[in-house]
């Protein structure tokens, strides 16, 4: 059934109005991302034009929104230094904000890159960690980007080696609860939030099934719920399809995922889901 959501059709990200239902496109700067790791980089450097380039053809494939991250989070990833996020996040977002209409996010956990990437016109920030990094929340705090709390047990290191719920859908929410009133409390408005339960990082199959059978609950927050199943092992579970061959499971949970009220769907695979959102949204119509 499709819901019928009270949560915003719109969001301001440092002054950018963003409208839902939309699709943010997967930008990773990192050498060792599970599905795009290194495709950027040239000589063991990242080339910003090829970047860029790639960019470009998010947007022109209808992505509202660039998700840049330089700090692999995949299970088993290895933490990286700030100064090394900084060089891999920044000069993109600065080529990106100059030369192309799309709102900006940060995939980090970082204070420093949060800041900075601020300053270099970003309007997000996308945090795996929901700000709980040492220096996140004020960093965050300081600034006017809207702010994308995620669900994570454990970290990237280990999340996968044994995650354990009584009750994974109630625990993801209260997390998600606490967060935002921490959030809300250290000086964040209500309306720069964003709430996504964090498919894969520190859950099994069985969990991640429950989660997504229970969108319409954080649906029900009335704050932007975001989506991020991409070519993720998930689907590799059900499918016995490996990651270059996720396309069609990755759109199936799109779709679910928008029929429950989710408002942002982060993805590889930008001009198919941009069809997923356009063809769940002619359903939505009454008078079509």
């Amino acid at each position: 059934m499709i819901s019928d959501s009270n949560a915003p059709q719109t969001a301001y990200a440092a002054g950018r109005k963003i409208e839902f239902p939309c699709v943010m496109g997967v930008v990773n700067t990192t050498p060792d991302s599970f599905s795009d790791g290194g495709k950027l980089y040239r000589a063991d450097k990242l080339d910003l034009d090829q970047a860029l380039a790639r960019c470009e053809t998010m947007v022109a494939a209808g992505a509202a929104i660039l998700d840049i991250g330089g700090e692999s989070t995949r299970p088993g990833a290895k933490s990286v230094s700030v100064q090394e996020e900084l060089d891999r996040v920044v000069p993109l977002v600065e080529r990106i904000t100059q030369n192309v209409d799309v709102a900006v996010s940060l995939d980090t956990s970082t204070p420093q890159v949060i800041l900075a990437g601020a300053s270099a016109g970003a309007h997000i920030v996308n945090d795996v960690r929901a700000l709980r990094r040492d220096g996140a929340l004020a960093a965050a705090v300081s600034t006017d980007l809207a702010v994308c709390l995620m669900h994570m047990q454990g970290e990237p290191g280990s999340m996968q080696k044994a995650p354990s719920y009584d009750s994974v859908v109630d625990e993801v929410a209260l997390f998600i609860q606490e967060r935002v009133a921490v959030c809300t409390r250290a000086g964040i408005d209500i309306d720069r939030l964003w709430i996504d339960p964090g498919f894969g990082f520190g859950k099994t199959l069985s969990h991640n099934m429950k989660l997504m059978r229970a969108i319409d609950r954080f649906v029900a927050t009335k704050l932007p719920v975001m989506i991020g199943v991409s070519r993720k092992s998930m689907i590799g579970a059900i499918t016995g399809r490996d990651v270059s061959e996720r396309l069609a499971g990755g759109l199936s949970f799109a779709t679910w995922a928008l029929l429950q009220g989710a408002q942002i769907i982060r993805t590889h695979d930008v001009a198919e889901t941009v069809d997923v959102v356009a063809v769940v949204q002619a359903l939505r119509e009454k008078n079509g």
